[in-house]
């Protein structure tokens, strides 16, 4: 069975109302994908001429970066004693209407929207999302005083999974439309938090929320909505396997056609080599030879020795087992040996892995720089002058690095999983033939597979013989705006609102 099935060219229909829903997004706020997704698809649609609204919660970081609060209201919550504010704005650079679900005493806390200072998570993010899940609904049912109902309800990953089985409570309702960006994070909270919520108590069956006995807010998710997809191709099928299905499998596989694998897109405005404002030097892919001034500017700004002729390979990423950082660590001395090698790493995570970095770092002082946090211009200009890009995720339901490293030139070695085997084509002598490899991919997930790889990057950089540039120029020339994703998902909006999904308790 195919997992993805091709956007439509024909027009789309009349303009949809969509309620997009998302715990992140850029530039309000970001841990990971999803912001980036939360932050540009919504965009996309709305250039598509639909009425697009997201909604978040009001961490203290998005009030402070959304556009003026144009209007405050105070708002009943079903299953909450405290009146919560919804606090109406914009994204910042393009006008795209935002609520923000104020409750202080659940989202005014400072750093990460879901894990203390202390690495754990909060222990009450089930109650923090329950009533995110409960005022979307409330907006979905025009129960705001918004005076808008929208067709349609994204709703992404765990945080809004109780969003589709509160929906089909109610006697109408809109479609709801439900995506995995990362299955290996389910919400998964004791069984005695289902009661302390004030569910439904249907809603407490294996046909619903309960998962041998926890609580599942991404299992609501998935077995409520009408429609499922996740972020690329390749994943949809992993998804329904044990390796990566993580006990969701069957469900999955039992959703058949319902569940919808679509690659995401990149905002090709903000990363664009051409006009970035971040980097030193723009340049495209006629001007490939003025990516060196922007490696030269980096190599002094983290403290590496100036050498335009130096292999730099960059890495920009969460710092956890699944990116297979580790892998990166355990080739990095043969990395070194390469000769005329340097590396920058951006990330943080792991406590462990970011002290490995920081011992090879003072290891290899002129060799390796890290910078432990996260930085969105430093990512840019990491992108902008890395001559490679190292990607050994174990597991990558569809990755964006690898494609903002496609754009920029930096060639990505990337194992084949998930969204990097359906977006990096492998520098085999046919597809070096063809014209059409755009980089490195490897199969097996370990420091051997990584280590083959490399060697053949290294081979192709000091071969002379045009074939980097060639690679380069054919990663460059890929188009992976969120123009094509957003048609395939407007597409998906209206089968969702066609085929409704009966309530799989009844």
């Amino acid at each position: 069975m195919d997992a993805s099935t091709a956007p439509s060219n024909e027009p789309t229909g009349t303009p949809l109302k969509v309620l997009f829903a998302a715990s992140e997004a850029l530039p309000l706020i970001k841990t990971g994908g999803l912001a980036d997704v939360a932050g540009s698809l919504p965009r996309a649609l709305r250039e598509l001429g639909d009425d697009v609204r997201l909604i978040l919660p009001a961490y203290p970081a998005a009030i402070s970066r959304i556009g003026p609060i144009l209007q405050t209201d105070s708002v009943p919550i079903r299953g909450c004693e405290q009146p919560v504010r919804i606090l109406h704005g914009s994204l910042p650079g393009g006008g795209l209407r935002a609520y923000l679900v104020d409750a202080p005493w659940l989202f005014d806390r400072p750093g990460s929207p879901y894990v203390a200072a202390d690495g754990h998570d909060w222990t009450d993010n089930p109650q923090r999302f329950a009533l995110f899940c409960r005022a979307i609904v409330e907006c979905a049912q025009d129960r705001l005083g918004l005076h808008w109902r929208p067709d349609i309800v994204h709703c992404n990953d765990w945080q809004t999974g109780l969003v589709a089985p509160l929906l089909q409570q109610e006697p109408r309702r809109p479609a709801a439309l439900f995506t995995i960006h990362n299955l290996a994070y389910q919400g998964l909270f004791a069984g005695t938090d289902f009661q302390s919520l004030g569910l439904p108590a249907a809603l407490w069956s294996d046909r619903g929320l309960e998962f041998h006995r926890r609580l599942s807010f991404i299992k609501g998710g998935i077995a409520f909505s009408d429609l499922l997809t996740t972020v690329s191709p390749t994943y949809a099928c992993e998804i329904r396997t044990a390796e990566f299905g993580y006990g969701l499998e069957g469900l999955l596989q039992h959703l058949g056609s319902r569940l919808v694998g679509v690659l995401n897109g990149i905002d090709d405005r903000e990363w664009d080599p051409g006009s970035d404002p971040a980097i030193v030097q723009p340049f495209d892919e006629q001007h490939l030879h003025l990516k060196g001034r922007n490696k030269l500017a980096l190599q002094e700004e983290v403290g590496l020795p100036r050498d335009e002729k130096a292999l730099l390979l960059g890495h920009i990423g969460r710092l956890v087992e699944q990116k297979g950082v580790d892998l990166i660590l355990d080739v990095l001395p043969g990395i070194m040996e390469l000769g005329g090698t340097q590396m920058v790493l951006l990330g943080s995570g792991d406590r462990r892995l970011e002290d490995r970095l920081l011992a090879a770092a003072e290891r290899y002082p002129d060799r390796v720089a890290v910078h432990l946090g996260y930085n969105e211009d430093l990512s840019h200009r990491i992108e902008a002058a890395s001559d490679c890009f190292l990607m050994p995720s174990r597991f990558e339901p569809c990755g964006l690095n690898q494609l903002y490293s496609l754009r920029y030139g930096a060639i990505p070695v990337v194992r084949r999983t998930g969204g990097l085997a359906d977006t990096v084509v492998n520098a085999s002598e046919e597809n070096l033939r063809a014209g059409t490899a755009t980089g490195f991919v490897f199969d097996n997930p370990d420091s051997r597979g990584l280590w083959d790889a490399v060697t053949r990057m290294a081979q192709c950089w000091n071969s002379g013989n045009g074939e980097w540039q060639q690679i380069a120029i054919t990663g460059m020339h890929q188009d992976f705006s969120w123009s094509n994703s957003a048609r395939h998902y407007r597409d998906l909006y209206h089968r969702a609102i066609r085929e409704p999904m009966p309530n799989p308790l009844v």
